[in-house]
């Protein structure tokens, strides 16, 4: 390596290190998401936290059984003993008093809790007031929930039998009560409360109980006789709940200290217990001065957070609902924690009750049962609150000073900020959830909360149905009655997140107003655009196939609003206020016509030229929705129609196919509006096609023309192709109308002349076996695309009724444009559309063609001419074509048409009269009789015999080929971007992923192949005749294209691309390109080949195509695609490639489709048969320049040079023209060299400030013109007669092919360096005529492909390399 080379002008850099800088900058094509990812929306999410049914508890028993004084016989009770009931000590007063003031006492308890139930009081009981009292309150709750709560302190212990005890009338007996007949009063669904010692016992016996319930409705459901089926039905006690104060073998503690009734004290006054269960513990001597008498003085009610009694309160709500999130099942949660606020309230409760009755050797039960929480680490910081409470009580009470608030929020906060910023990104949720959510009642800590939780909503979809599920809705739809002004960031972004992932919130919304929230934000200049965006993307939810949100929204003045908004700097703005119209106006006429006296439409039509495609997208669906609203039509509103078509019209070569499929959309609703009018111009098209001959281009008859072995369907070794899984003419069945009428055999059945526009598909074996690419269409692709080529030089001014210029003439050519499209979406979309017309205007001719064609007799068939076909698809494709190869002609197989079409076709009324007719079938060039214009598959039309199930429902959906909702799934694709994180490095920034990583060692593989590659050439190559790699190619070589980096070359054929592995010699890949059968690939390119390399293929009728996944274990895709040029000049393209290496190029015509790809700048220049050089920017997806030729003939070679902004042409006149595309059209042509008498094969612009022009014509000579004058500066003389040529250049070589089966490589200097004529190898048989050539931009490799279908690569001498 030279000294110079090695130290280069970055300091520090070593030159391996600075070329990879050059790699990191260069810009990347065709890698954004619209091309990465399939254009649709995210599978909606099962969204499982709307409450179905929210439950209240309307009615509370309260029945306590004390007996005050008479302690029950079964219960040995300590001395002292627990004796305080609901904080009342019953031998304080006499026992009747004592009763009833534990009993209101308890009743207030529950009433802070659920202040609005019934409540009923049933002390010391009989049965019959039990049953009474349950009875009565179910009556009244209906279907709501009932509590029941049993304090059975003055009763024996319930029984293995499943009884509680009551008392008889006067009191002298304890009466069994069994479980049974409670429940039967009861019903469900209900919750009992069981406040006794082995209350264990009870929920055991309430299951068998209700198990043996079920077993009884089940005998009663299957045997009608049985006795229990006349009984009224037992309810079901699947919906109840219990909680018991212990198992069943426990008693309850009789510590002095504590209540006697512990657990109700901890379901219901649970603060109070809770404080008193902390002072009793030894740790409560750190907290110097708390007595149990002190907590009672606790300043401050429960229901007021700001006061110390009130803050302990939301602490403690806070924690427990934390704790139950965490442990518990997510559905469990939602049933125990969230449905009903009682419920909620015990179960919170309940989990105190566990921890403070399990250290008393108790344990509290519950079913359903809960995992076990009392060691849960969220307790900790509960004592600590009580700790840090506690400790100022003494200064408080005795000094009056300020209560300073606990921490407790705070450090929550501070937590789950924690998990945020450093977890990874599999781990469990955050623990802290619930507590963010108790944080939003704060006005303290509000922001913050809101600012973590849209961090946390930003992980996904999944940390959204997280937090809604732990019953977030409610309180952020509250917010947005706040008119802070600093919330209203944070509110948009949780919003916008919460409806990316479920938009039935949609009425939510729309009920409490909130729409109007969004509105003020989208309209206020001084909010950011980010934000503005997502306040449209909410109101675009909010209007989405949701008529009281689209009126709502209207009132609101949203289309006015947006109207402003248009023309936003920031895209996704602007891509968003589009959609958004163009949802409120979906069939919503009054939204229609308010946009109509804003000129809405006329404002979007700048859109249609943005320079993001996504953007043009949306415009293009709001113009779409705007034509295709169903109100009744006026005159004004049929020309705003009109316009707002031919506006759309323009779009028919956008370079982005997400435009050209939303352009198919938006058109198609105004078929769907129109539909009489463009039923009239189908039929006058069909009319044409059917009368018209395409002239064929050659009639010459080379054999060499039609080859059978490479053009028969689908070659085995062709791989199917992802987006193509209708691989349009993949050379197989897609059936040709008319093509044997005009199919005309010679007597020795030789093979006729194939035109383009008669190209039957061979083999109809393949199209009756039912071929994958919808045999059900009328039209079929070649009729279309016959049809597209013959409106534009046919006369069509004999339409009945519509003149020949009108709208739907130009629409109905936009959409037969369009169902050429090389992208296959489109087209497929296209053709919907096109053969819903035409079924249409077929069946509605129907009538009078059955008349016409009733005069046929049996025997005779319709005459080729016959009124009676308007459509001859069907006995073309399917019956009338010969079944074995396409130039045989031999009758067609009788069993193809074996089935008469007769009764499935819907008959019109005029039928009945006509005799059916026999199967028959056609003679060739004849025409079938009606009844057999049909298709076979006929889904079309009805369900046959031997129609499956889901084919008959297909059945449905082919009847009319477009629903009014065909969509491109575009709408919800872009949603997805609010659905996804935003705040995440993208994976390719982040220095540890795997995608950085990859491309860091693609770009030192580069750094290698340059340098390596630079050392060879430097030392100068004085042979290159050394071969390297030889294989037959599946077809004639066309052109070969070495990837830059890799191993592997790319050779395309006729209309596929084979990828072979130079080193190993072995072949990767080989798929269909897609072009249609009279075109061929003219030119290839690879993209991004410094990096995630995608194959540019061009074809000779202008069309682009571009892949991805080739050479790899995966299936080829087709990334975009898109008509480069769209007037190409119909030359003899019809011809077969080999045919053509014969011919003088001059006198041949074509030069196909001629590019040049500038990776630097993203620009594509594209040319050929035509007089323009057009100029593709790739990051835009559209047509910057057309720089005219000036010139008369076609351009055959393109190259530029980025820095100086230069393009250097060859042309088929032999002149070479120089444009520096800076200029105006007129003035850009700089230099034109008129040195060659001849077709140039290739012009090569050097690049560098000094780089010359170099050219070649097919005379062989090679002149080198400077660009800054205006003659030649040297000149050399080579071979005659070249088909091929190419330059290498970094090695200034360049090698000829030529007719005359040799490869002659020179040196700069005009010294030949090698001959090559024979391959090496065993025969060394004569190399072929060359058809393509190409060196590696780096390594001194030649790649020659020759007509023998060999494929073979040329390299300097070994030791070189």
């Amino acid at each position: 390596m030279d000294a110079e080379l090695l130290h280069s002008p970055v300091v520090g850099l070593t030159e391996e290190e600075e070329v990879d800088m050059t790699d990191w900058n260069v810009p990347l094509a065709f890698m954004k998401k619209r091309h990465t990812e399939k254009i649709e929306g995210s599978k909606a999410l099962a969204q499982s936290w709307r409450m179905k049914d929210r439950m209240k508890t309307v009615s509370v028993a309260l029945v306590l059984c004390l007996n005050v004084g008479v302690d029950p016989p079964d219960v040995v009770k300590t001395s002292p003993c627990a004796r305080l009931e609901c904080w009342i000590d019953p031998l304080s007063m006499s026992p009747q008093k004592a009763l009833e003031t534990i009993g209101s006492n308890l009743q207030k308890q529950y009433e802070n809790w659920q202040p609005r139930a019934r409540y009923k009081q049933s002390l010391d009981p009989t049965v019959d007031e039990v049953k009474k009292l349950c009875t009565s309150l179910r009556r009244n709750a209906k279907e709501e929930r009932v509590l029941f709560h049993y304090n059975g302190h003055g009763v024996p212990r319930p029984t293995v039998n499943g009884e509680i005890w009551v008392f008889n009338k006067n009191y002298t007996q304890y009466i069994p009560l069994s479980i049974y007949d409670l429940q039967t009063w009861m019903g469900s669904p209900s919750i009992f409360v069981y406040d006794c010692s082995n209350a264990g016992i009870i929920v055991k016996s309430f299951k068998q109980f209700a198990l043996q319930r079920e077993q009884e409705l089940e005998v009663a459901a299957i045997n009608p006789n049985h006795p229990l089926a006349q009984m009224p039905l037992p309810p079901s006690m699947k919906n109840c709940i219990q909680l018991a104060a212990c198992e069943a073998n426990e008693l309850l503690p009789m510590n002095p200290d504590l209540p006697a009734d512990l657990f109700t004290s901890c379901l219901t006054t649970p603060i109070k217990i809770a404080l008193r269960w902390f002072c009793m513990q030894k740790s409560a001597k750190l907290v110097p001065g708390v007595t149990l008498d002190l907590i009672e003085k606790i300043p401050g009610r429960l229901n007021d957070r700001r006061t110390p009694l009130g803050e302990l309160n939301w602490i403690f709500t806070a924690i427990t609902d934390t704790i139950a999130w965490n442990v518990l099942p997510r559905d469990l949660f939602q049933k125990l924690f969230r449905q009903d606020l009682l419920v909620a309230s015990l179960f919170r409760n309940f989990l105190l009750a566990e921890r403070i009755m399990r250290s008393y050797n108790c344990t509290p039960v519950s079913s359903p049962r809960l995992p076990p929480t009392y060691m849960h680490a969220m307790w900790q910081a509960w004592d600590l609150a009580v700790d840090i409470c506690l400790s100022q009580l003494p200064t408080i009470i005795e000094e009056g000073t300020a209560f300073r608030h606990s921490p407790f929020f705070a450090e929550q906060l501070t937590a789950f900020q924690v998990w945020l910023t450093m977890g990874v990104e599999n781990r469990n949720p955050p623990e802290q959830l619930p507590i963010v959510l108790q944080v939003l009642l704060s006005q303290v800590h509000r922001l913050r909360a809101l600012d973590l939780l849209g961090r946390f909503l930003d992980l996904g979809p999944w940390a959204v149905s997280l937090a809604l599920s732990v019953g977030i809705f409610p309180y952020v739809l509250k917010l947005l009655q706040s008119s802070a002004r600093e919330l209203r960031p944070l509110l948009v972004f949780i919003w916008a997140k919460i409806l990316a992932v479920d938009s039935s919130c949609q009425a939510d919304l729309v009920k409490d107003n909130g729409h109007k929230y969004f509105l003020s934000v989208l309209a206020d200049p001084f909010m950011p655009a980010e934000h503005r965006t997502m306040a449209v993307f909410i109101l675009a939810v909010i209007v989405n196939n949701y008529n009281t949100g689209q009126e709502a929204c209207l009132q609101g003045n949203l289309i006015a609003i947006c109207l402003e908004q248009l023309n936003d700097p920031h895209p996704l703005l602007r891509q968003w206020v589009a959609i958004c119209l163009g949802r409120i106006w979906q069939n919503f006429d009054s939204a229609r016509w308010c946009g109509v006296r804003d000129s809405a439409h006329e404002k979007l039509y700048s859109l249609l030229s943005d320079p993001i495609p996504e953007v043009r997208c949306a415009a293009v669906f709001a113009l779409g929705t705007f034509v295709g609203n169903s109100a009744e039509r006026t005159d004004h509103s049929t020309t705003i129609d009109h316009n707002v078509a031919m506006m759309l019209a323009q779009l028919i070569n956008d370079g982005s196919p997400i435009v050209r499929k939303e352009l198919v959309v938006a058109l198609s609703h105004l078929v769907v509006q129109y539909e009489s009018n463009f039923c009239t111009v189908a039929l006058q098209f069909m009319e044409e096609e059917k009368n018209y001959v395409v002239p064929s281009p050659a009639n010459s008859t080379e054999t060499g023309n039609v080859t059978p072995g490479r053009d028969s369907p689908a070659i085995p070794r062709l791989r199917s192709v992802n987006s193509y899984t209708n691989l349009r003419a993949a050379t197989t069945a897609r059936t040709l109308n008319k093509s044997l009428q005009n199919l005309n055999l010679n007597e020795e059945g030789g093979p006729a002349a194939f035109s383009p526009g008669n190209l039957s598909t061979s083999s109809s074996a393949s199209s009756t076996l039912g071929s994958p690419d919808n045999d059900e269409y009328l039209l079929s692709f070649e009729t279309i695309d016959k049809m597209r080529r013959v409106s534009s030089y046919s006369s069509l001014n004999s339409l009945i009724g519509v003149s020949f210029n009108s709208v739907y003439t130009q629409i109905w050519r936009v959409l037969l444009h369009l169902a050429a499209d090389p992208f296959p979406d489109v087209s497929d979309l296209a053709m919907k559309v096109l053969n819903s017309i035409a079924y249409k205007a077929t069946m509605n001719a129907r009538t009078q063609r059955i008349l016409d064609s009733g005069s046929l007799t049996q025997s005779a068939p319709a005459s080729p001419t016959s009124k009676g076909t308007l459509i001859h698809q069907a006995g073309a494709s399917h019956r009338s074509k010969p079944s074995s190869s396409p130039s045989s002609g031999s009758p067609p197989m009788p069993g193809a048409s074996s089935s008469s079409l007769t009764n499935e076709v819907p008959k019109p009324p005029v039928r009945e009269g006509l005799p059916t007719r026999p199967p028959y079938t056609p003679t060739l060039g004849g025409q079938a009789p009606h009844s057999q214009q049909f298709p076979r598959t006929r889904k079309m039309f009805d369900k046959g015999p031997d129609q499956t199930a889901e084919d008959g429902d297909e059945a449905a959906a082919h009847r009319s080929f477009i629903s009014v909702n065909l969509q491109t799934g575009l709408c919800d694709w872009s949603a997805k971007y609010f659905a996804q994180p935003v705040m995440k490095i993208p994976e390719e920034h982040d220095l540890e992923s795997q995608v950085r990583k990859e491309r860091e060692w693609r770009f030192l593989r580069n750094s290698q192949v340059r340098r390596q590659s630079q050392r060879i050439i430097q030392r100068g190559v004085t042979r290159l005749d050394d071969q390297i790699f030889i294989n037959r190619n599946p077809g004639v070589p066309s052109v070969v294209k070495f990837h830059p980096f890799n191993p592997c070359i790319a050779v395309a054929d006729k209309d596929s691309i084979c990828f072979w592995d130079w080193e190993k010699g072995e072949r990767l890949d080989y798929f269909y390109n897609g072009n249609p059968r009279y075109t061929r690939i003219t030119a290839m390119e690879y993209l991004n080949g410094h990096d995630c390399s995608l194959l540019l293929t061009a074809t000779d009728d202008g069309a682009l195509r571009i892949w991805k996944n080739f050479a790899d274990q995966r299936n080829p895709e087709m990334v975009t695609a898109w008509q480069g040029l769209s007037d190409m000049l119909p030359t003899t393209r019809g011809l077969a490639r080999r045919v053509s290496i014969y011919l003088d190029r001059s006198k041949q015509g074509g030069a196909g489709m001629v590019v040049d790809w500038e990776q630097e700048t993203g620009l594509l220049m594209t040319s050929g048969d035509v007089r323009v050089i057009r100029i593709w920017d790739t990051e835009r997806e559209m047509k910057v320049q057309d720089i005219p030729t000036g010139a008369d003939s076609c351009v055959t070679s393109l190259s530029c040079d980025p820095q100086r902004s230069l393009v250097a042409a060859g042309l088929g006149d032999g002149s070479v023209r120089v444009y520096d595309r800076r200029m105006g059209p007129n003035e850009c042509r700089v230099m034109t060299y008129r040195e060659h008498g001849a077709w140039v094969v290739k012009a090569h612009l050097q690049k560098g400030p000094e780089g010359h022009i170099i050219s070649v014509s097919v005379n062989g000579d090679v002149r080198f013109f400077d660009p800054r004058t205006p003659e030649s500066v040297n000149i050399l003389q080579t071979v005659k007669g070249l088909t091929a040529l190419d330059i290498h250049p970094q090695a200034n070589l360049f090698a000829c092919g030529s007719m005359n089966q040799f490869i002659a490589v020179y040196n700069s200097s005009g010294d030949v360096i090698s001959n090559i004529k024979y391959y090496d190898g065993f025969m060394g048989q004569r190399i072929g005529a060359i058809s393509c050539l190409a060196f590696h931009p780096y390594w001194p490799h030649l790649a020659v492909g020759s007509n023998d279908y060999y494929m073979s690569i040329y390299s300097a001498e070994k030791r070189l390399r």
